[in-house]
């Protein structure tokens, strides 16, 4: 919804609102991303009970801490690729302690690593392109006319980036409580999602989303390109488009790194227009490091939990996980950002927390 609160498109509560509803309808339309979650990514079939629920604590937390980390910078990097990391780097460390793989290398590269380096490409391209032929289908209309057809249509095209939102991102979730199910002997690996699981996963995406991610809808409708009504709609189809086509294939793309291409591309579509390349520079750094710096915490939690010996240090991750984000969360309020001040003004240079 960035893109629409920073035209004007929509109020920003209004925005995260509706942006809600959808991200919990669309979690109820697709599994085929959970699947891949569950199954393509880590090898854990030789990792029973006790053993195989410690990696998904472990996986998780690693996922929570990069995403609330990234967050507290104002920077919109993924919280597929952070719990995708966690996961991968709980199960390395145990498949080597083990002896196991641990790890399906095939999958993370073709599954994940992949979709990665291109989606953002995809989405820019795609983007610049339909941005150019807005303008030049529109070049003959009033400005005042445009801006208001164009802002009806974001609308409608975000509506549907939060929909496709829904169908991808809660998905990855259901794959890790899956996951624990297994663990817990309450599932086996052939069975299907329960409906439990998709109903609790898509009402804290919806949640979540309500509560806003402020900063980083700041970073990505002031800070990344200054845009106008015709770039955010072509900003948010082509978002939705490359989602919703993702999600069928079951590939678990970052609704994030699709949706920065796509606003990306619409600065580049645009003449005239400005991308701030500092900003996206650091939104690129963040992308490269979060896989192996979620992976990283994950396996550390993990040594940590064993070292302990299961309950204590499930327990001692967990009071960690608690203090960290509390204290990220408390160094946020430092410089707060709301519905309230989302839409002002990008300062030169102005730091992503600001």
């Amino acid at each position: 919804m960035a893109t629409s609160i920073a035209t004007g498109a929509l109020p920003p509560r209004v925005a995260v609102g509706l942006s809600a509803v959808l991200n919990l309808v669309g979690a109820f339309l697709s599994i085929e991303v959970a699947k891949t979650v569950g199954g393509d990514v880590v090898d854990l079939s030789h990792a029973q009970g006790e053993d195989l629920m410690l990696i998904v604590f472990a996986g998780l937390v690693g996922g929570i801490l990069w995403n609330l980390f990234t967050w507290l910078l104002g920077l919109p990097s993924s919280s597929s690729h952070a719990l995708f990391g966690g996961l991968i780097g709980a199960a390395f460390v145990w498949g080597l302690v083990n002896g196991e793989s641990g790890v399906k290398w095939a999958g993370v590269i073709g599954k994940v690593m992949i979709p990665a380096l291109l989606s953002p490409v995809i989405a820019a391209l795609v983007a610049a392109v339909g941005t150019r032929l807005i303008y030049r289908l529109t070049a003959r209309v009033p400005r005042h006319t445009e801006d208001r057809g164009f802002r009806w249509g974001q609308i409608g095209s975000a509506s549907l980036v939060s929909l496709a939102h829904g169908t991808n991102d809660a998905q990855k979730t259901m794959g890790v409580i899956f996951l624990a199910l297994v663990a817990h002997e309450a599932l086996t690996p052939d069975d299907s999602i329960p409906f439990w699981v998709k109903a609790a996963c898509a009402f804290a995406i919806a949640l979540g989303t309500y509560l806003g991610g402020w900063r980083v809808i700041r970073t990505l409708g002031k800070g990344l390109v200054e845009i106008a009504p015709p770039q955010g709609m072509a900003a948010e189809a082509s978002s939705a488009a490359i989602i919703l086509t993702s999600s069928h294939l079951g590939l678990p793309l970052s609704t994030t790194h699709v949706a920065t291409g796509s606003i990306l591309g619409t600065g580049l579509g645009r003449k005239g227009a400005e991308v701030r390349w500092s900003v996206a520079g650091r939104m690129a750094v963040a992308w490269l490091i979060t896989l192996p710096s979620a992976g990283l915490v994950g396996a550390a939690c993990w040594a940590v939990e064993t070292a302990l010996g299961g309950v204590w240090g499930v327990v001692l991750v967990f009071v960690l996980l608690v203090v960290l984000s509390g204290w990220m969360y408390l160094h946020s309020r430092k410089t707060a950002v709301s519905a309230h001040n989302v839409n002002d003004e990008w300062a030169p240079d102005a730091a992503t927390t600001r």
